[in-house]
């Protein structure tokens, strides 16, 4: 088989919000290949993600992905990690957008391949079963204590075991109402329950602010202590590290190239290394980062808080590692989301998850949604068009 076709389709809500919600926009890849369809998104701007598809060659390091893609063959995992190290060579000097763009790629090529082959994804990494999972309902800190606990009141009664409170209020005011946040989603989910808490980067370096919540953290029993800095700050991330032996740091989302994750393992401390698939370079890389951290002795977790399709890209590069055994379950992702698949990867009668059992990424795409939130655009170089939205 070779890849025929890429289509990229820039998807978005009517309102998009200034707020720390990925959720609201959305570039869907498809590739067709011998007949096949294989769907991936990609955590990215969308028209940025699409410029990088065909924006016209600057030079030798910095070709559009295009050029790295159509055409390729696609028989084998191998052929995938092929596409991916020509973006990476050809389109060097493009990155971090072409990073970003080559992951919603590379993903839909991994679907492709499994429906074509009859196999999930998970199984053509090599996994032999696919381990159930602890689903933690991710969301968003309330804004008040009360909110949050409420929040944390409903998840429970859902059925989860596991929460994690993330971005908000948390960071912004004092040391005090941190800690009345997270003494509230504590009491929430209850003493048995899995608590998480995500600070969102807000504290950039600054180690001294980071640490002013450990108390409360560890009062709480919190789980981990997710992104406190920047994903680039790793000897913040490793002086931290040093200062909180009973709550692991958590990090990872915002490693682009697989790299990055492994260098924020071995420098900066994290028990818990969190990767997403759309943003990382795909699956391939994303399963070897867990296969570095699982010989590191660090949990890999997935990162996602957008669609069920980008949920199960998410599980299939740890689907079969059974100490990595926890994994974020988006809960409040807007209509575009929710509405983007035509399954849904449900939480069993034991509270637990699994990557799909189905070829591919073992979900479908719902074409109406796709047609109900796409953004008509049209690129243009010296009057020649580069790109318009291709037909769903």
């Amino acid at each position: 088989m070779k890849i025929d076709s890429v289509d990229l389709f820039y998807l978005r809500m009517p309102e998009v919000l200034d707020i720390g919600d990925g959720s609201q926009d959305s570039l869907l890849c498809r590739v067709t290949s011998n007949g096949h369809v294989g769907w991936g998104e990609a955590v990215c701007s969308p028209m940025v993600g699409i410029t990088s598809w065909i924006t016209p060659m600057s030079h030798s390091g910095c070709h559009p992905v295009i050029d790295s893609v159509l055409g390729q063959r696609l028989d084998s995992p191998e052929d995938i990690r092929q596409v991916y190290r020509n973006v990476r060579q050809n389109s060097f000097y493009g990155l971090l957008q072409s990073d970003l763009l080559i992951s919603g790629i590379e993903i839909a090529l991994w679907d492709c391949l499994g429906r074509a082959k009859e196999e999930p994804i998970w199984k053509l990494l090599g996994y032999k079963k696919s381990e159930r999972k602890l689903p933690y309902a991710s969301v968003l800190f309330g804004d008040t204590a009360a909110e949050t606990k409420q929040k944390a009141v409903d998840m429970r009664n859902q059925g989860f075991k596991a929460i994690k409170f993330g971005w908000g209020p948390f960071g912004t005011t004092t040391v005090e109402d941190d800690a009345a946040h997270i003494h509230a989603a504590r009491e929430g989910i209850g003493s048995d329950g899995y608590l998480m808490i995500d600070a969102g980067t807000v504290f950039k370096d600054d180690i001294e602010a980071a640490a002013k919540r450990l108390p409360a953290l560890a009062e709480a029993n919190v789980y981990w202590y997710e992104e406190p800095f920047d994903g680039y700050a790793l000897a913040e991330y490793g002086e931290l590290a040093k200062r909180t032996p009973k709550v692991k740091l958590a990090g990872g989302e915002g490693a682009h190239n697989a790299f990055q994750a492994e260098q924020l393992i071995d420098y900066g401390g994290v028990g818990f290394i969190q990767i997403d698939t759309g943003y990382v370079g795909g699956i391939g890389n994303a399963y070897r980062v867990a296969q570095y951290a699982t010989s590191k002795g660090v949990q890999y977790v997935n990162h996602t808080f957008t669609s069920q399709s980008a949920l199960s890209s998410s599980l299939q590069p740890f689907a079969g590692l059974k100490d990595s055994n926890i994994t974020e379950y988006p809960m409040e992702p807007k209509l575009l989301c929710q509405e983007l698949t035509l399954d849904r990867i449900e939480v069993g009668a034991d509270g637990m998850i699994e990557a799909p059992d189905a070829p591919g990424t073992g979900v479908t795409m719902n074409t109406a949604a796709v047609k109900k939130y796409l953004v008509e655009a049209e690129i243009k170089v010296k009057g020649k068009v580069l790109y318009s939205t291709p037909t769903v």
